[in-house]
């Protein structure tokens, strides 16, 4: 219950305070989802993408 009672007091009391928990979750949301799809994209095309394949066609 003390838990609950202090997210209230803290966050969703005031209408300004969970404006901007919502952006900042969003904002953080999003970097790591981009993060994540980012590397999960890397990971499957590995070998496929001109990083991997420019420095073999100069050797």
């Amino acid at each position: 219950m003390a838990l609950s009672s202090t997210l209230y007091n803290s966050i969703f009391k005031r209408t300004s305070t969970f404006a901007l928990a919502c952006v900042a979750c969003a904002f953080f949301f999003e970097r790591t989802f981009d993060l994540g799809v980012d590397t999960l994209f890397n990971k499957i095309n590995e070998g496929k993408l001109w990083r991997d394949i420019k420095p073999s066609e100069e050797q």
